[in-house]
């Protein structure tokens, strides 16, 4: 029997427990815990790194804020990646606990981001968001990202595991109360890409290469020098650039440039009596 490796990502940790240890029950399932969006990433890359990928990772919608710390597993080894459970032993009914929380873990992520940074890094691992309340623009956020399915935190163990065998069948599960809803942000999304998209493309090239500058987040001296011209003739393009995309702040030219899918500009390499200095390095 092939067996399922899951991986529950949440800060709550009952709740973590709780789902991980009803996971573990079944016979064809291994399932670990992560209490933040940096530790489920630890442990899939370790996983990956000993060829025991995880199938699928469950994701909190609303994870976030402080960091508990990395990954405990149950119903098996521990976790790649994880730590042992709190004080080296099994909490009450033999699971494992998660791991005693870190009051400060740099590069916190949520739930959504998460899903994307797992698509990009692990993009043979099916991602499922678990929600307390049903939100039509935060699923279609999530379908966005690269989740396959999500569900309810009420929803019943076999709904759940339903859906965690679906997704493994290149399934997207979605409740049937969502779909309307669904659709109707997704297809607004649409729209409102194709509308940022004909914007950018009324600018010139030069423009567009300011635009792209602008995303890296270069101020009008670093656009100068990167492009070799003037700060007044920069500035003249960022009016420009502004003008025709009908908004009146670099944020929201930034934020509109990326929903027609313009990205950073990339940081150039220069090479000075045999050193390698990269200009824009901020970039990167």
């Amino acid at each position: 029997m092939a067996r399922i490796r899951v991986l529950v990502v949440d800060d709550h940790r009952i709740f973590a427990e709780s789902l991980a240890a009803a996971l573990a029950a079944e016979p064809d399932v291994d399932v670990a815990a992560a209490g933040s969006g940096p530790a489920a990433l630890r442990a899939l890359e370790r996983a990956a790194a000993e060829a025991r990928p995880y199938d699928v990772i469950l994701v909190d919608a609303e994870l976030g804020g402080p960091a508990p710390g990395g990954a405990a597993a149950h119903g098996g080894a521990p976790a790649p990646g994880g730590s042992p459970a709190v004080g080296g032993s099994p909490a009450a009914g033999g699971v494992p606990a998660l791991p005693v929380p870190r009051p400060e873990e740099p590069g916190a992520v949520d739930g959504i981001s998460l899903v994307a940074q797992v698509r990009v890094a692990r993009p043979g691992v099916r991602s499922v968001v678990l929600a307390e309340k049903d939100d039509p623009r935060c699923a279609a956020r999530a379908l966005q990202a690269g989740a396959s399915g999500w569900v309810a935190k009420d929803c019943s163990l076999q709904r759940l595991l339903t859906v965690i065998r679906g997704v493994l069948r290149d399934e997207t599960h979605l409740p049937p109360a969502l779909l309307t809803g669904v659709l109707r942000e997704l297809t607004t999304a649409r729209k409102h890409r194709t509308e940022s998209e004909q914007l950018v493309e009324s600018l010139t090239p030069r423009e567009r290469e300011v635009l792209r500058c602008m995303v890296a987040g270069l101020g009008r001296k670093a656009v100068a020098e990167r492009l070799f011209l003037s700060p007044h003739t920069v500035r003249t393009h960022m009016q420009n650039v502004l003008g025709k995309l009908g908004v009146h702040s670099t944020l929201a030219a930034v934020a509109l440039a990326r929903r027609a899918g313009v990205g950073p500009a990339e940081p150039v390499t220069v090479r000075l009596a045999g050193d390698v200095v990269e200009r824009g390095s901020q970039l990167a």
